[in-house]
């Protein structure tokens, strides 16, 4: 259903990312935002549903700040590959890319923003940083790192009580703070 494209960042970096556009107008725009494993097959079959529920969908291929065409699958090697090319890469220049998706999502009636692991926290930021109308973080991990900014749109966070990744200590600061 979706096809490759290219998208320039604020700074100038030229990045590869997936949309997948729904069978007549779109009733909104999203920016879906990808786990520690790339725009892989998974992402880009989230991206297609959403797209076949009637939004325009761009994922901006994260990872290609560091190598373009990096996906990997989800085992343990992968995961620990995945934390290391995230922590390499930080925080700001991804910010950037999905500032690149929205602007490719121009005309979309309202753009949404979701992340899953990494990019539930990256969803945070942009929340927090870019205009968005709404905006989505499952499993955020990091987001008590930047738990003293504010998303300027309504946000929703989901973590699992049974998440020993994710302190729960962490998502009871963040429940506090932002409540």
């Amino acid at each position: 259903m979706g096809a490759a494209v290219r998208l320039t960042a604020d700074d100038g970096h030229v990045l590869n990312a997936y949309r997948a556009a729904p069978d007549g107008e779109p009733r909104a725009g999203l920016v879906l935002v990808q786990e520690i494993f790339g725009v892989n097959d998974h992402v880009r079959s989230v991206c297609d549903d959403y797209a076949a529920q009637g939004y325009l969908v761009l994922a901006p291929c994260l990872f290609d700040r560091k190598e373009p065409g990096i996906e990997r699958g989800y085992t343990a090697e992968t995961v620990d590959e995945g934390r290391a090319l995230k922590a390499d890469i930080g925080w700001d220049g991804p910010v950037m890319d999905i500032k690149a998706g929205v602007d490719a999502l121009e005309g979309a009636p309202k753009v949404g923003v979701v992340g899953y692991c990494w990019g539930g926290s990256l969803a945070w930021l942009a929340a927090c940083r870019l205009e968005f109308d709404v905006a989505v973080g499952y499993y955020g991990g990091q987001i008590i790192e930047f738990v003293g900014e504010t998303p300027d749109c309504p946000t929703m966070l989901h973590f699992g009580t049974e998440d020993a990744g994710i302190p729960m200590a962490d998502v009871d600061e963040i429940k506090t703070t932002h409540p």
